[in-house]
């Protein structure tokens, strides 16, 4: 289980924890135990699939989907009739995106590889003229990760391929640092969604309890996110050999979160 210092999470999700005490099982949301609830979150969430998968119906050649999850990009991609890559570091993911995949109907399993691997350090066996990176998962990792990152994408992109990924630009005030979101998954359950922005280390902590609480063992899921603003990406990017071609505001651009799609070549 994860341990989590109390004053480093919104308050009313410290409020909640405290409240909650021995019946709360902290867990990181990208572990095992946190698997499950991160699936049905991100079954809910349909941000980015429409965007990105008009840009690859454009771009020739395989596909490979980074942090494929249990395959919220995966299965829309494989959906146009493409060969795609599925990779990702939590074996629990995949073991969920393959039970998807053997319940799909036609030729979707064929035409997809799972492979358990680290984006930020893979090597694969052929190149690809998109290679995603959704979900702003970029923001789960440090500056040397996407470092490592940028060159192993660089390795494995077709020529003209491009790198399509997307961030989120947090937006408030300075004294709405905090905030509570509301969620129903794809299951049914829903849920109580907390944030803290730490806007002096760039960062935001979420914390991830279900709404009925009556149960005697509850899992509460937690992690810890960067905040990317678009532009650093964009020189990040450009830094490491690559060139921006876009950037697409994907859904509401005047709330708190605002999500940008970034398509980038290796430049010539």
């Amino acid at each position: 289980m994860t341990t989590l210092d109390a004053p480093t999470l919104a308050r009313g999700a410290a409020d909640l924890l405290a409240e909650l005490g021995n019946r709360a099982e902290v867990h990181d949301l990208y572990s095992p135990a946190g698997a499950a609830v991160y699936h049905d979150m991100a079954g809910a969430d349909t941000q980015e699939v429409r965007e990105l998968v008009t840009l690859v119906r454009a771009l020739p050649g395989p596909v490979l989907d980074l942090a494929a999850g249990s395959g919220r990009l995966t299965l829309p991609l494989l959906a146009l009739g493409r060969e795609v890559t599925a990779l990702d570091l939590s074996e629990t993911l995949l073991a969920l995106l393959k039970e998807r995949l053997a319940q799909s109907r036609g030729s979707l399993a064929e035409r997809c590889a799972v492979v358990h691997a680290d984006m930020r350090d893979f090597v694969l066996d052929q190149r690809f003229g998109a290679i995603v990176l959704g979900t702003s998962s970029i923001s789960l990792l440090d500056a040397a990760g996407r470092a490592a990152l940028y060159r192993s994408v660089r390795a494995h992109l077709l020529p003209q391929g491009r790198f399509l990924l997307t961030t989120v630009e947090l937006h408030a005030p300075p004294g709405q640092e905090e905030a509570e979101f509301a969620f129903t998954g794809p299951s049914g359950r829903s849920y109580r969604f907390f944030e803290r922005w730490a806007r002096a280390d760039g960062r935001r902590v979420v914390a991830i309890f279900p709404t009925e609480t009556e149960a005697e063992q509850l899992t509460v899921c937690t992690t810890t996110i960067g905040v990317l603003p678009a532009d650093l990406l964009e020189s990040e990017l450009t830094a490491h050999g690559f060139t921006v071609r876009s950037r697409i505001p994907l859904g509401d651009q005047s709330g708190r979160h605002r999500d940008v799609l970034m398509e980038a070549e290796v430049a010539a």
